[in-house]
């Protein structure tokens, strides 16, 4: 059952926001091309754009958003944190601004692809409360995909992926944020705040569907993988387990084997990680 009325026919199409956080460790030309591709490249663009600067950020990055402010072919609103609040209290923060219950996400290093809004908003129309899609892996060429990220489709599939690893992937979600806002928003777990979400939406019965499609174009770099494994990742992933089983969203047999696989996972060397998760995600694309 949908967490939200589905909307009536006469309000179709429905207006959205998108929510775009960007911190100093983004580069200029990537934000533009970033805000490029969810807005002007769309043959269904947002309503209205909320640009959360997370803290101070380069000089180069200050110029850029204000040329994207005033330049833009939609509306955009900026909202700027004098501190680092990290993700999770940017994108609370930004949801404030957002003047439509919809509300789609991105990142500032991603690029959408034009038909993303065009296939996701129907089945938000439609009455589904979070829709995600696949996604590929990009480095600098955007032409060249590195990889696929395959999303499972279909509610029983979702709900089975989601009990061993994330099944949604974040930037390539539109959700309502009534749905969102109905199972406490997003809250901090370290590295894992979407993850958290969609566990509670899901356990709560909220509608959420895939696109098998890839819509997004995720930007990898070398230090992607890398920034998997380490004694710090392993804590945050005995924390997000440990939630996952008070939650009761996993049993403690699924608990047990996700610490094994996915902790033991943070100390594999890094070619074996890369190529671990990509085979549990999807498939080389090339």
């Amino acid at each position: 059952m949908a967490l939200a009325e589905p909307m009536g026919a006469a309000e179709l199409p429905a207006d959205f926001s998108l929510l775009m956080p960007v911190y100093r460790g983004d580069s200029a030309s990537r934000v533009r091309r970033a805000v490029e591709s969810n807005t002007a490249e769309q043959t269904r663009p947002p309503a209205q754009v909320v640009i959360v600067r997370d803290g101070p950020v380069p000089q180069e990055i200050t110029d850029e958003l204000d040329r994207i402010s005033a330049a833009s072919s939609v509306p955009v609103v900026r909202v700027d944190l004098e501190r680092n609040a990290g993700l999770t209290d940017a994108l609370n923060t930004g949801l404030l601004w957002c003047d439509h219950d919809i509300v789609a996400r991105a990142d500032a290093d991603d690029i959408s692809y034009p038909d993303r809004f065009e296939r996701q908003l129907p089945l938000i129309e439609d009455g589904a409360d979070l829709v995600g899609a696949s996604m590929h892996e990009i480095g600098d060429d955007e032409s060249d995909p590195v990889a696929l990220r395959r999303a499972p489709v279909g509610y029983a599939e979702i709900a089975r992926v989601g009990k061993r690893r994330n099944p949604i992937s974040h930037p390539s979600v539109v959700f309502r944020r009534s749905a969102v806002e109905a199972v406490g928003g997003y809250q901090h777990v370290p590295m894992a705040e979407d993850y958290w979400l969609w566990a509670r939406m899901l356990r709560a019965g909220a509608d959420v569907r895939n696109i098998p499609e890839p819509l997004v174009g995720y930007r990898v770099s070398a230090g992607s993988y890398e920034r998997r494994g380490g004694p710090r990742v392993f804590r945050a992933e005995l924390a997000l387990q440990w939630k996952l089983r008070r939650l009761g969203y996993i049993g403690f047999i699924q608990w047990a084997t996700n610490v094994i696989v996915r902790g033991g996972y943070r100390f594999v060397p890094l070619r074996v990680r890369e190529t671990a998760y990509r085979f549990m995600v999807g498939h080389r694309s090339n």
